[in-house]
């Protein structure tokens, strides 16, 4: 009995010290210009990145409009998510990553402690405009470093040819240069794309929850209890424990859910719901053809 409890407090301990790491980390990982009084666990900034300006010709989707104050956009990931859809069946990787901008918009939107997984998204993100822009230079006979490429993407980012185009042609060339390893980690662009696609299970099964009724007992999950559930499919699996400890603490912190219908601009679940079933199809659609090219090339379990 005395070891029994002696492991459970040695638990709490390393539990309280893993919280304690993730809270000073996640400290370095906010941008640190123009963020106002907030941040907190408890208190989330709705405007961490300046709006970027409008594109141009574009207006918003039925019942999905501009929403004023913050800066993630409903409907500006919509159409991302939408413009990546190719005809020939593959997906367009300048705007999956622009979904990618906003979604990482959406999470640092929910405070400090969310941004233990943003940061990582970001990480990969970046390295795959990094893979595209010296691909551009290379190809324009341009030579030097190139200066890092910012979140958001840029007029002249360069991925509307060549090989970083598309999913399908970055895993072609990638695996013609051998520079996919089915064996060991690498910086690979087809690396990283994996790690966003599991990603962006996470948060189609989350949003999925979210559009869901009350449960049987008339009460609505809450924002915590749905991201556990949808984590525990998507990320868990290829997480150590150390890490799948740290999101269950993550979780713990997620604001309610009037705070996420506030994100997607609405005021009750039933104007949510057609909303975030509209956004739900779109990741599907976006996630079942990303899969499809992965799985085609054996690449669902990149280490």
């Amino acid at each position: 009995m005395v070891f029994v409890r002696q492991m459970s407090l040695l638990r709490y301990r390393l539990l309280a010290a893993m919280l304690a790491l993730l809270l000073f980390l996640s400290s370095f990982w906010l941008p640190q210009a123009g963020i106002r009084d907030c941040g907190t666990a408890w208190h989330p900034c709705l405007t961490y990145y300046k709006q970027t300006p409008p594109l141009a010709a574009v207006t918003a989707p039925p019942l999905i409009q501009e929403c004023p104050g913050q800066s993630f956009q409903t409907w500006r990931l919509l159409l991302y998510l939408k413009s990546s859809l190719s005809e020939d069946d593959d997906i367009l990787l300048e705007p999956y990553l622009q979904a990618w901008d906003q979604l990482i918009k959406f999470m640092e939107s929910l405070g400090t402690m969310v941004s233990f997984f943003s940061q990582k998204v970001k990480e990969k993100v970046i390295v795959i405009r990094k893979l595209s822009v010296q691909r551009s230079l290379e190809a324009s006979g341009k030579h030097g470093r190139p200066a890092d490429p910012r979140l958001q993407t840029p007029p002249s980012f360069g991925l509307k040819s060549g090989v970083y185009r598309s999913v399908q042609s970055m895993v072609e060339a990638e695996l013609k240069e051998g520079v996919v390893s089915f064996s060991r980690r690498t910086d690979s662009g087809c690396r990283m794309l994996l790690r966003l696609h599991r990603s962006l299970l996470w948060v189609k099964l989350m949003l999925e929850g979210l559009a869901e009724g009350p449960t049987a007992d008339g009460r609505y999950k809450t924002p915590g209890e749905l991201s556990r559930e949808a984590y525990r499919v998507a990320l868990a699996p290829h997480h150590h424990w150390v890490l799948r400890q740290a999101a269950e603490l993550v979780f713990l912190a997620l604001p309610e859910r009037k705070y996420f219908l506030k994100l997607v601009c609405v005021q009750s679940q039933q104007e949510a719901t057609p909303i975030l079933r509209i956004i739900i199809h779109a990741l599907t659609l976006v996630h079942t053809q990303t899969q499809r090219i992965l799985e085609q090339n054996n690449m669902l379990e990149l280490p």
